[in-house]
């Protein structure tokens, strides 16, 4: 009976000791390790990737796309439809447009493709009507969008809904309706796009492409100089 007894005892010793070791180890040593070799080597990725405007103030992340819209007339009112702010470059929409998209406002809440196949009519019908919207809001009087001139990236949203850039074509499309809103010259506009403009990583993969959020950033640094 005393031999159980003792047996237990240090059998429970063992798993207390075991556990101490373990918590300190794995719950407290290596979390601050690599803590501390992220914020050394991977300090902006490690913080979210933040992009701050020239006052310093995080305005969000290069990661994640955001909706540039005016704001709503009825705020409480769901069924409202948003309008796009047309002084600010627009991203890609947001899994689609109106009540069949999963995701229309880049909230991080719900991302996710439609997983409408690509002759599914009301997919057919939120694209023309996302082009022909994409034609009248970037036609000035100076300059005219024509629909063979839309790049699709203008009509369809990414996979996650959450995609922060755009194509070069599609930033381009966008500077005169810019300029001409923020009452700038197209070549300031067209060289401030020329700027934020990333090309393929490391030269061969992926696409030429411009993060929104840093665009428009610089774009309100250059309207308030």
């Amino acid at each position: 009976m005393n031999n159980s007894v003792s047996s237990t005892a240090r059998l429970l010793g063992a798993g207390l000791r075991a556990l101490l070791v373990l918590t300190i180890v794995c719950g407290v040593l290596y979390p601050l390790a690599v803590t501390g070799i992220a914020q050394a080597l991977f300090n902006d990725q490690a913080n979210g990737s933040e992009i701050k405007d020239t006052n310093g103030q995080v305005v969000g992340s290069s990661l994640i796309g955001q909706a540039y819209n005016l704001p709503k007339q009825n705020p409480d009112d769901a069924t409202e439809t948003a309008k796009p702010d047309l002084k600010w470059f627009q991203p890609r929409p947001s899994n689609g447009l109106g009540s069949n998209s999963i995701n229309t406002q880049y909230s991080l809440i719900l991302s996710g493709a439609t997983n409408k196949a690509g002759d599914n009519p009301d997919l057919v019908k939120l694209v023309e009507d996302a082009k022909a919207a994409v034609v009248a809001d970037n036609t000035t009087a100076t300059y005219k969008v024509k629909p063979q001139d839309v790049p699709a990236d203008a009509v369809t949203s990414s996979g996650s809904g959450l995609d922060p850039n755009i194509s070069p074509q599609y930033a381009e499309l966008q500077t005169h309706r810019v300029a001409e809103q923020n009452k700038l010259d197209v070549k300031q506009i067209e060289k401030l796009v020329a700027d934020h403009t990333t090309g393929r990583t490391l030269g061969f993969m992926g696409e030429p492409r411009v993060n929104v959020l840093e665009l428009n950033t610089a774009l309100k640094a250059l309207a308030k100089s």
